[in-house]
């Protein structure tokens, strides 16, 4: 079962959290951070993205920049820009996108849960990315961004989070960037902390969403640190890591699309007849196509949409990952006809989250950039589950979360 406990966050006062608060590092470049900070002292990414207070140029992995991190770290906190809450508590984080809001609870997650697997994972790391954010980690002392998790929903725990959002929150705003409106509020009475925990010891697993690097960096810097320490106890703050708790039912994932620089020596005509082996291919136009359920695909190419339908024939075993379409459009379309095998390391393949809509798609070929585009059906949240309950991984850029968690609402601190 899965072990959370409260945490005394580090938080913005409820005046500053606009000036704050920031994207999470990984959605954005250094040159993206350094204008949206631009003129503002008290932004996050003075403390995640430290480069931008360095030349141009300046490699995000150099050790002064780590330096500048924990510096402007220390800063805040002097400034009071950030102050320690009087005691442990969760917290609750709602987003709303488009008129719809889920509702999240922090907690502090076990890093004994992640060695176990009760945190449950269904992507691969790269262990480049692990180390930035284990520098940045151990170099503060702080998870300063939450990761993002799931759990199987629990109706007692919505009627809690119902009576405390009934409640003016601790924070209100919309971020100027994606339009999304987040609030926060905090769980302090000692009665509802206990009863957020033992809700949580009856849930089995909880499931990353976002946040595979983060995860698997805390948890090696929680080991290392308890490694280290001859008065280990399993009761030091760094055996936990912040993370935010969704509800399955609430969560929308949304397509997650692929745009290719060329038809790898074939013209339209032929990757047309091409797909044909193993596609119902029918053209829809210029109007963009979405694709409205599984084993449906569309394609962009030359200025006309193509609806693809996948022959029964040329399905595969029940095998979950197999099954999935962003597999499915791998093993046909990207590996077989058009000679890409990696899609970690292929330079002739990028990646558009959905969120961008299939215009951004259609856009980018237009403009001759790109030679192709494929949209695909969303990944399901029981499709996510499924695969990691049996210990499966999924392939590369299968899901898109939206919205992205804002960081600097809450920052977890522990000692070394």
């Amino acid at each position: 079962m899965v072990r959370i406990k409260p945490f005394s966050g580090l938080r913005p006062p409820r005046e500053l959290v606009e000036r704050v608060e920031s994207r999470p590092y990984d959605v954005l470049d250094s040159e993206e951070a350094r204008t949206e900070a631009a003129g503002n002292e008290m932004s996050l990414y003075h403390i995640i993205r430290s480069e931008i207070d360095f030349p141009e140029g300046t490699d995000e992995h150099d050790s002064r920049v780590y330096q500048k991190a924990v510096d402007n770290f220390r800063m805040f906190q002097e400034q009071r820009w950030l102050l320690k809450d009087s005691k442990e508590m969760y917290y609750i984080y709602a987003q709303t996108m488009h008129g719809r809001t889920q509702f999240g609870i922090v907690v502090a997650a076990s890093v004994a849960d992640y060695v176990s697997g009760v945190i449950k994972r269904h992507e691969l790391t790269r262990m480049d990315k692990e180390e930035d954010r284990m520098k940045h980690i151990r170099n503060l002392n702080a998870h300063v961004e939450p990761v993002f998790f799931a759990y199987p929903d629990r109706p007692e725990l919505d009627e809690l989070v119902a009576r405390y959002t009934d409640m003016e929150p601790e924070y209100d705003f919309v971020a100027p960037v994606d339009g999304f409106r987040h609030r926060f509020w905090l769980i302090d009475r000692d009665e509802d902390i206990e009863q957020v925990t033992r809700i949580f010891d009856s849930v089995p697993a909880l499931y990353i969403a976002d946040g595979h690097h983060r995860s698997a960096a805390s948890a090696r810097v929680g080991l290392e640190l308890a490694h280290n320490n001859p008065q280990h106890s399993g009761a030091e703050e760094y055996n936990y890591f912040m993370a935010v708790c969704f509800p399955a039912s609430q969560l929308t994932v949304l397509d997650y699309n692929r745009l290719i620089r060329d038809l790898n020596g074939m013209d339209s005509g032929q990757f047309l007849d091409a797909l044909s082996d193993c596609f119902d291919v029918c053209c829809m136009g210029g109007v963009p196509y979405k694709p409205t359920r599984k084993h449906e695909f569309s394609i962009y190419l030359e200025r006309n949409w193509y609806r693809l339908r996948l022959r029964s024939e040329c399905t595969v075993a029940d095998d979950p990952v197999e099954q999935l379409d962003v597999t499915i459009s791998s093993r046909l379309i990207l590996d077989k006809l058009l000679g890409i095998h990696d899609l970690r390391t292929d330079k002739r393949v990028e990646f558009v989250g959905g969120l961008r809509g299939l215009e951004e798609l259609s856009r980018r070929c237009d403009s001759g950039e790109m030679a192709l585009a494929l949209a695909l059906y969303p990944v399901e949240m029981t499709d996510i589950m499924r695969i990691a309950d049996l210990g499966e991984v999924m392939p590369p850029k299968a899901t898109w979360f939206e919205p992205k968690l804002r960081s600097g609402l809450v920052i977890h601190q522990f000692d070394s």
